[in-house]
């Protein structure tokens, strides 16, 4: 089956947290392309009974944890559970422990999930901010999500995905992750300096991108069905 087909049945039931700042339509389409039977939810009660969790987001860290506040407890839980968590764009920055976002505009410290140790960085003077367009990905270690279940260390199960080293993906982010342990980081770009473009935990089971998985075309589809397949053999 190529890429470009939807799997004839449904391979992972996964959940989008609606908390008001996700590009939600957009990574239905996407989930649903790469074979999930995707439900978009405010509710964490959902949470327990999905093969995997999807954090979306697009705006300000501040605004996003202070309106994901009332998913905190029910996303640690999952977490302990060893359920998939993927965060996308801003999701993926709110999994880590700060951001200087909040700092830039004058609001102190804010707290995030704290899920992957690190900071959220500005881009430095002289790079064009926001960072927007298609940028190259650099595979830097192995992880499901980026070179297909298969190829993970453990499995043989068949990914209908496979490695996006080398792909494009598109990116519109004024900040980036600076994880406290490099292992954290599984893939990298750049744009006038290299930095994270996925990241995950040390059990491997939370990570995010910092580009639009949904907005990437077949680079992105790639990552879908990564973590469709990731769910599956979860």
């Amino acid at each position: 089956m190529s890429l470009s087909e939807a799997p004839s049945e449904t391979l992972a039931d996964v959940v989008i947290v609606d908390y008001g700042l996700g590009n939600l339509r957009s990574a239905t389409r996407g989930l649903e392309r790469a074979g999930a039977d995707v439900t978009i939810t405010d509710d964490p009660g959902d949470f327990a009974d999905a093969d995997g969790i999807v954090l979306p987001g697009v705006g300000a860290f501040r605004e996003g944890m202070e309106n994901a506040g009332p998913y905190r407890e029910a996303l640690a839980d999952a977490v302990d559970r060893g359920q998939p968590v993927f965060g996308i764009c801003l999701g993926m920055q709110m999994l880590l422990t700060t951001s200087e976002e909040a700092d830039h505009a004058g609001e102190g410290e804010v707290v995030g999930l704290d899920f992957i140790p690190g900071k959220n960085v500005r881009f430095a003077e002289g790079q064009t901010v926001p960072h927007m367009g298609w940028n190259e990905l650099a595979v830097e270690r192995e992880h499901p999500i980026v070179t297909g279940v298969a190829d993970a260390p453990g499995t043989d199960a068949g990914p209908e995905g496979g490695s996006v080293d080398g792909e494009y993906a598109y990116f519109v982010h004024s900040y980036y992750a600076d994880p406290e342990n490099d292992e954290a980081v599984v893939a990298t770009s750049d744009h006038g300096r290299r930095f994270p473009a996925v990241v995950a935990n040390e059990d491997g089971t939370v990570f995010g991108t910092q580009f639009h998985p949904e907005k990437s075309g077949e680079t992105g589809l790639t990552i879908l069905r990564n973590f469709v397949d990731i769910c599956s053999t979860a």
